[in-house]
């Protein structure tokens, strides 16, 4: 069998004039983030989150970036946003329909769920819609067995989810779309992570 080579030294990355570590997002680092770690390179997550929050996803110019002003090689934040699956590293979808699969949430058919939103979205699991719209995935645990099966629409909480209300779910959303706004679905039964969330992963006013 041939080897195959790859050119990594050779890759040539596409690059944007404006960064995607901005002179906002460095000042907030600055005085809220940095400050919470003995050592600088304990910011790294944070600080990826909240380039993250900004841009949609990780391409490889914000990893530099990011690498850059925490003081660490381009390898180690890679790796990092390779290594943990709330990093996106490829563009998604406007919106993020993730449906939970641990065991919980296996036990309470949370199949059923998954089944139903590729369904209405037409879509399998890791696509997104042709429209950019929709990204559909599964995570491995939300930390809410209690609710099992459990989903996250945006930052919106399902618990208890089912075919039905994760239908309801997107058809929310694309109702909001048609009318200019684009945020997650809300509901009584829902519960709203937006409050929970470290500063840094708030949504943006």
């Amino acid at each position: 069998m041939a080897w195959i080579s790859k050119n990594s030294g050779g890759m040539k990355i596409a690059r944007r004039p404006e960064p995607y570590l901005t002179p906002e997002i460095k000042a907030h680092a600055e005085k809220h983030i940095l400050p919470r770690y003995e050592l600088r390179q304990g910011a790294l997550i944070p600080v990826l989150h909240e380039v993250q929050h900004a841009a949609g996803w990780l391409p490889w110019q914000a990893l530099e970036e990011v690498a850059q002003f925490i003081g660490v090689a381009p390898s180690e934040a890679w790796d990092t946003a390779s290594f943990y699956e709330e990093f996106w590293l490829q563009p998604k979808g406007t919106h993020v329909i993730a449906v939970c699969r641990s065991i919980a949430c296996e036990v309470c058919d949370h199949a059923a769920v998954t089944k139903a939103a590729k369904a209405k979205l037409g879509i399998e699991v890791g696509d997104t819609t042709d429209d950019g719209a929709f990204t559909l995935i599964e995570l491995e645990c939300l930390g809410l067995c209690e609710g099992a099966p459990a989903c996250l629409v945006d930052e919106t909480m399902h618990l208890n989810a089912t075919p039905a209300t994760i239908t309801q779910a997107i058809d929310k959303l694309r109702a909001a779309d048609s009318h200019g706004h684009a945020h997650g679905a809300h509901g009584h039964d829902h519960h709203d992570l937006k409050a929970g969330l470290e500063p840094w992963a708030k949504p943006k006013a």
